[in-house]
C-alpha cells in the first residue's frame, strides 16, 4: 500500500503560502516535494494544493491502492462527503482532486494529528519552503 502525507499553510491567512507532500511505502519515503504558492494564499487552499501535489507525486509511483493522510479535518470531511464544499474557490480545488482520483484503483482519506511522524515531515518541508523565501514564523513547539 502506498501512503501520502500532505500539508499546506499560509503565514497570515491569507498570506504567503506553501505546500508539501511525501509518498511512502510502509516506513520508507519514496519521494517528496514542496512548492511555494504565492501571496494571498489561505490555509485551506494550501491544504488542497498539498493534496494535489501528493496525488501527482503518487501517480508517478502507483496506479493502485492509495491512502492519503492529512491533518486538515475540513478537507478530509469534504472529500468523504460529510461536509459540503460551499466556497466556490475551494470547489475548484475539490473538483481537481476528484479528477486526480481517477488515476488510482482505490483511494482513502485519513485525518491525523499534526504531530503524526510523517505529517511533521510534510509540515517541516512546507515551512522550509516559506523560510527560504524570507517568510519567517516562530515554529510550533514539538510534542514530546
Amino acid at each position: 500500500m502506498i501512503f501520502t502525507n500532505s500539508d499546506g499553510g499560509s503565514r497570515g491567512n491569507p498570506g504567503p503560502g506553501a505546500c508539501a507532500a511525501i509518498v511512502r511505502r510502509e516506513g520508507n519515503i519514496l519521494t517528496k516535494n514542496s512548492k511555494f504558492l504565492g501571496n494571498g494564499t489561505t490555509n485551506n487552499i494550501a491544504e488542497y494544493e498539498g493534496l494535489i501535489l501528493a496525488l501527482e507525486l503518487a501517480g508517478k509511483v502507483t496506479d493502485g491502492d492509495l491512502t492519503c493522510v492529512l491533518d486538515s479535518e475540513l478537507i478530509v470531511k469534504q472529500l468523504m462527503g460529510e461536509y459540503k464544499v460551499k466556497n466556490p474557490t475551494l470547489l475548484k480545488f475539490f473538483l481537481k482532486v476528484q479528477k486526480l482520483q481517477e488515476n488510482f484503483k482505490t483511494i482513502k482519506y485519513q485525518h491525523v494529528s499534526r504531530w503524526d511522524k510523517f505529517q511533521r515531515i510534510a509540515d517541516e518541508l512546507l515551512n522550509d519552503e516559506l523560510n527560504k523565501r524570507g517568510f519567517w514564523k516562530k515554529k510550533f513547539p514539538r510534542k514530546r
